[in-house]
């Protein structure tokens, strides 16, 4: 087996960042850092995401390997949802981003402050 290269258009690992680093990628694969969840309780967690996003992402990452979709034989229809030994990781990886930008997050905000002001010719 070969390693992708994400600089080559055609590589199968531009899907995969793109699943991964997407809004609602990142979103799941952090909160599932905390254990199984059920759907229902995914999209409490995950402030503003849509019934049809949630699905949908979760399908990405279920399809990538990266998360386990547990679907129990009762009525009403159970559901949960848990990383895989791959998800862990991946999810470790882009915790490492979601914390670098929430704790630089004054100074982003500074930066384009700074720049929107010098844009308007105020500087």
């Amino acid at each position: 087996m070969r390693q992708g290269d994400l600089k080559v258009a055609a590589c199968p690992s531009r899907t995969v960042l793109k699943h991964m680093t997407s809004q609602w990628g990142v979103l799941v694969l952090i909160t599932l850092e905390g254990g199984t969840q059920r759907f229902s309780a995914l999209r409490r967690a995950i402030d503003g995401v849509s019934e049809r996003m949630l699905a949908q992402t979760l399908q990405w990452l279920e399809q990538d390997g990266l998360v386990d979709r547990i679907a129990f034989d009762v009525v009403p229809p159970h559901v949960e949802y848990a990383l895989t030994p791959l998800g862990i990781d991946a999810a470790a990886r882009v915790r490492l981003l979601a914390d670098w930008i929430e704790t630089n997050l004054p100074h982003i905000e500074e930066a384009r402050t700074e720049r929107a002001r010098t844009r308007k010719g105020e500087i």
